[in-house]
């Protein structure tokens, strides 16, 4: 595939015909900080063993989906604000797919989905590796509507749209590595605009929700807010809880 675009915003960019993991090929690679600096991207449309939040697996028909990670090591002094480096990603994607698709909704589900008229067209997983994070994201690009593996899912093919894949990647990664970097400059999600960005953007704020915590329970409400460290903040009608991780699901449509 042509990636000029993409090769001259990345810092070094590797095109694998088939991988299992995306995320687990480049935090193997990670260690070298050399040859794999800020902004190294690895990459395939063939992902046998892909793997989302969860834990949860999946594989896609060879060269329906894009699998791109991005290791980033330029990242905030504060750990506290590394939260938001999925949010960052998904705000960058979300207006990556945006300008491939005019005319329609495309959003942020909090925390880590795009999705287009209120189908999931890309996934986002972030993963702590040393001292960097290794973004992965999933984007349906030429997966049929058959393809599809649920009725929530979409895709640009779906859509009736050739994905232009290097001017996606490219405008991802741009995307990418100035949200990362205005917040590791100001050293705060509000100061660094990512805040606004990320509320702007999340089609999860406004909505009645379910949200699958990790211990088991489920919490419903109406999802009011992001907190200043990216949580999602939920007003159950008695209180407001600040989550910072879960399976959110909109009771009604975004």
């Amino acid at each position: 595939m042509d990636l000029t675009r993409a090769s001259a915003v990345a810092s070094r960019l590797l095109v694998l015909p088939e991988c299992g993991s995306t995320n687990a090929e480049l935090r193997g690679r990670a260690a070298d900080a050399v040859d794999w600096p800020h902004l190294s991207v690895l990459l395939t449309d063939t992902q046998t063993s892909g793997r989302g939040r969860l834990d949860r697996t999946w594989t896609t028909p060879a060269g329906a989906a894009l699998a791109v990670s991005v290791l980033l090591r330029d990242l905030p002094v504060d750990v506290d604000l590394w939260g938001w480096i999925p949010l960052a990603a998904g705000v960058a994607m979300t207006d990556a797919v945006t300008a491939q698709l005019p005319g329609h909704e495309v959003g942020l589900k909090w925390p880590n989905d795009v999705l287009v008229d209120g189908r999931k067209i890309c996934g986002i997983l972030a993963e702590v590796t040393g001292g960097a994070i290794v973004v992965g994201t999933g984007v349906n690009t030429a997966m049929t509507a058959d393809q599809l593996p649920v009725p929530t899912a979409t895709s640009f093919a779906a859509l009736g749209v050739e994905a232009g894949v290097d001017r996606l990647l490219a405008d991802y990664l741009t995307g990418l590595a100035a949200g990362v970097g205005a917040l590791a400059r100001h050293a705060d999600a509000a100061a660094s605009g990512l805040h606004d960005a990320a509320t702007s953007r999340c089609l999860t704020l406004g909505q009645d929700v379910d949200v699958s915590l990790p211990d088991g329970s489920v919490l419903t409400g109406r999802a009011v807010r992001l907190a200043s460290d990216g949580r999602l903040v939920v007003d159950d009608g008695r209180a407001e809880h600040a989550v910072a991780s879960g399976d959110v699901v909109h009771v009604r449509p975004a």
